[in-house]
């Protein structure tokens, strides 16, 4: 079993302390500072349109960008995947053709 690492993050000014599977520290911090960059983009956005959005606020539509970007990336892999399947299906009737071509 793997041992927990406890890393300190800074995201948005605040410092949090997480617990971390050993040999994923850099994973971790790389998701706190995509995490910090999308929600400092918000709190920029939303101070330079003259609101002031609270920190929860922020997080939550930090998150919603970031499940939205992920549901948007999985739906297009799902499209690759299909592509693929049917070339290779392709692939595979126009070698079963030339084999029998040989026989």
């Amino acid at each position: 079993m793997a041992k927990a690492k406890t890393l300190e993050l800074n995201i948005l000014d605040r410092d949090y302390r997480v617990n971390c599977p050993d040999g994923a520290e850099a994973q971790l911090k790389d998701a706190a500072r995509y995490l910090n960059e999308k929600m400092v983009e918000i709190k920029n956005a939303s101070s330079t349109a003259g609101k002031v959005l609270g920190t929860d606020r922020i997080a939550v539509i930090a998150a919603l960008n970031i499940a939205h970007d992920l549901l948007e990336i999985q739906q297009q892999q799902g499209s690759h995947n299909e592509r693929l399947e049917k070339i290779h299906q392709m692939i595979d009737e126009a070698l079963d053709k030339d084999s029998q071509l040989e026989l």
